[in-house]
């Protein structure tokens, strides 16, 4: 109902979640599959910082709107999941997560997904 995404859409983040590799992302920058949720290390890091992983349903929904519900509780435990992993990894004094929602709401895939990257105190803004 609220989607944009032209005819014939292919984002290789949907190939990468269906186990193929893309021009933009391998499968060895997955750090987490399951029947549901893929989560990977993201080919385009943010400037001035450390991590950043996506966070995505297997299975094809535009943006939020279209993500059955029941999906949400196993994305969440993977996106807690990565940020502890930040906090052990890299010592962040936080984690921030981001998530988009059509054109006016800064999304510009589409395919739903959840942005979580580490924060450092006194670090320059990253985004």
């Amino acid at each position: 109902m609220y989607n944009h995404a032209p005819e014939g859409y292919d984002w290789p983040v949907c190939r990468l979640a269906q186990g193929e590799a893309t021009n933009v992302s391998t499968q060895d920058d997955v750090i987490y599959r399951d029947g549901d949720v893929t989560a990977f290390m993201a080919a385009a890091w943010w400037p001035n910082n450390r991590g950043h992983v996506l966070v995505v349903p297997n299975e094809h929904y535009e943006n939020l709107y279209d993500l059955p519900p029941e999906l949400g509780t196993p994305i969440q435990r993977i996106i807690r999941d990565v940020a502890l992993g930040f906090k052990a990894t890299y010592d962040c004094t936080g984690v921030s997560t981001r998530q988009h929602n059509e054109p006016d709401g800064n999304q510009d895939v589409w395919h739903y997904h959840v942005h979580v990257f580490p924060r450092f105190r006194n670090e320059i803004t990253c985004m």
